[in-house]
């Protein structure tokens, strides 16, 4: 079976307008919603300021904010792999002002909404090969404990259906990788000598500790 079927994907338009199945489409406007009313605007507990992800109402505004649900008959880990699979297909052809705002997500409503534990061990397995790859991969559930970066009480990563989302890797996602060596290393090969004064601030910090 191909990426094409193995992952099934619509714009934020065409959800928005309903053109999806109907047995899919409920998920899928909930998290678009979300997005809308969360991840856009700013938060009294963000401990910074601008929107809590800056990256998605441009993606909207563009329409190269995508949301994909796998097939039935897919795996996780199978889901997964399709998934970095399909965002190579659709970036291939985009120039990088374009690839950089090209956004999907993997809506998981099968999971439980209660425990995120296969999702937060779903995404800690792919994100080394998706880092390689120069992508971030993200998870996001009702129930995630993450951190925010700014204000360690805020958990920004909260959804109301459990999801994967992935997106290039940029000169300042920095904050989200200095804590694996690995990760850290994939990263000053990308970007050095390039990376902003800011960065290189974060970084001799985390090479001071």
């Amino acid at each position: 079976m191909s990426s094409a079927t193995k992952l099934r994907v619509w714009s934020a338009s065409e959800v928005a307008a309903g053109r999806v199945p109907a047995e899919s489409l409920a998920p899928l406007r909930q998290v678009l919603d979300w997005s809308g009313e969360f991840l856009v605007q700013g938060h009294s507990s963000l401990g910074r300021t601008g929107p809590v992800c800056p990256y998605t109402q441009p993606s909207l505004r563009k329409d190269l904010f995508l949301l994909a649900l796998p097939s039935h008959d897919a795996s996780l880990p199978e889901a997964v792999a399709q998934l970095r699979t399909r965002y190579e297909e659709l970036a291939d052809g985009l120039d990088e002002a374009e690839r950089e705002l090209l956004t999907l997500l993997m809506v998981l409503p099968e999971l439980d909404p209660t425990d995120s534990t296969e999702l937060d061990a779903l995404q800690a397995a792919a994100k080394d090969e998706f880092v390689a790859a120069g992508l971030m991969i993200g998870q996001f559930h009702p129930v995630c404990e993450e951190p925010g970066l700014w204000n360690k009480d805020f958990r920004p990563l909260r959804s109301p259906v459990p999801l994967l989302a992935i997106r290039q890797l940029l000169v300042f996602d920095l904050p989200f990788l200095v804590n694996t060596d690995r990760h850290l290393a994939q990263y000053l090969q990308r970007f050095a000598p390039g990376i902003p004064t800011r960065m290189r601030d974060q970084l001799v910090n985390r090479l001071a500790a």
